[in-house]
């Protein structure tokens, strides 16, 4: 119950911080996170819009992360502060492809 309440926190509280931190020619929407069980580490995982701009998304958000883990400092209160590393959600790719698939029938 703690880890999902802390993975939806760190959702939210990662869609807020690129929302005001990207810019707005791409859509970066972070889909889940996984935590570790030591709860040191966390991947949040995110989709971009366009996709020819998933490369520089990703290099955005590992070049930002610190910053990130400054936001997560000041707008949360996590006993331990994670170390973030960012990630693309094929599950949400593969979703996405198999309803185009599913409109063509």
């Amino acid at each position: 119950m703690r880890d999902e309440k802390a993975a939806s926190i760190l959702v939210h509280l990662a869609a807020d911080w690129i929302a005001r931190e990207a810019g707005r020619q791409t859509l970066i929407t972070p889909t889940r996170v996984d935590i570790g069980r030591d709860r040191k580490n966390a991947t949040i995982f995110v989709s971009v819009f366009p996709d020819s701009d998933t490369p520089n998304a990703l290099a955005f958000l590992e070049r930002n992360r610190d910053e990130f883990r400054q936001y997560l400092r000041t707008a949360s209160r996590f006993s331990i502060l994670p170390f973030v590393h960012f990630e693309l959600d094929e599950g949400e790719r593969n979703r996405q492809h198999i309803d185009e698939i599913s409109k063509d029938i």
